[in-house]
């Protein structure tokens, strides 16, 4: 892939960055004793891979308009997509200290205006693919050659506007799009397979239109080699891949939690978290 600042990929191993995005989404979570630090946990291995692999981007300049543009649906991930930015030097470490404060670049939700890399405002689930369909439409329009990467959550497939956004990609062929899908089979009130059961999903979105994919969302080399297909890929259609994900991932005591939607953590406990990441550290 490429980049108009590719200092940003020095030679550091995506499992190390994928280490350091855990330890910076626990630090702000330390903050405010509490936060959605559970699918920070999961999901850093697929936003390392993105941003150190696959997306074109300069931190010097968020708003580049070569860049590829990367669009969080699921707001409450916020401190997943900071913990990336602070990695990949578009926010400052320093920063991340006023996570949730008043004030703050860091709002607890991501808010578009408010931070540097925050390309749309997310919140209520199942807006962000209808804004990534209109924005890779644009992009096709202005024939530019960057993509647009939507985030979104297995609880998002419950949403009806997701699948009318799903059609209207395959629709126009926006072969400019990828999906990414955090299947952590959690919701605020439980398993979501047991919520709104969305399976089968690879078949359901090929049946809509799509090349899909679904990986193990906690393997450094199966996702990038997922996103490589996945940008590869010279059908006219859109691209979705399913990242199968642990929540917690990294913490054992996290990882073995029965619900981790929202962790209040115990103040003795962040630094055990943290102490296991740093146990892990790849070698």
């Amino acid at each position: 892939m490429t980049s108009a600042n590719p200092s940003h990929r020095a030679n550091v191993s995506l499992q190390e960055r994928a280490r350091r995005i855990r330890r910076y989404a626990l630090r702000m979570g330390q903050v405010q004793g509490q936060g959605y630090v559970g699918q920070a946990l999961g999901f850093a291995d697929v936003l390392a891979v993105l941003y150190f692999h696959a997306l074109a981007f300069d931190p010097r300049d968020p708003d580049w308009e070569g860049r590829d543009r990367l669009y969080l649906s699921i707001g409450h991930y916020a401190i997943a997509l900071y913990a990336a930015l602070i990695e990949a030097g578009v926010l400052p470490e320093s920063e991340l200290e006023t996570y949730g404060a008043d004030g703050s670049r860091l709002p607890m939700s991501g808010i578009t205006s408010h931070t540097p890399g925050m390309e749309i405002t997310g919140g209520s689930l199942g807006h962000g693919l209808g804004i990534a369909v209109g924005a890779a439409l644009g992009l096709k329009r202005k024939a530019s050659g960057s993509f647009i990467y939507n985030l979104l959550s297995d609880g998002e497939l419950g949403e009806g506007s997701t699948w009318e956004a799903a059609m209207s990609g395959a629709h126009h062929g926006l072969d400019n799009l990828i999906a990414v899908v955090d299947f952590n089979n959690q919701q605020a009130d439980g398993p979501s397979t047991n919520i709104l059961c969305a399976e089968p999903l690879t078949e359901k979105w090929e049946a809509f239109g799509w090349y899909a994919q679904r990986v193990d969302g906690n393997d450094i080399d199966a996702l990038t080699e997922a996103f490589n297909k996945a940008r590869a890929c010279d059908a006219a259609r859109p691209r979705v891949i399913i990242c199968d994900t642990l929540m917690g991932r990294g913490v054992p005591f996290l990882e073995a939690r029965e619900k981790t939607h929202f962790i209040r953590i115990e103040p003795e406990e962040w630094e055990l978290a943290l102490a296991a990441l740093d146990d892990g550290r790849p070698q």
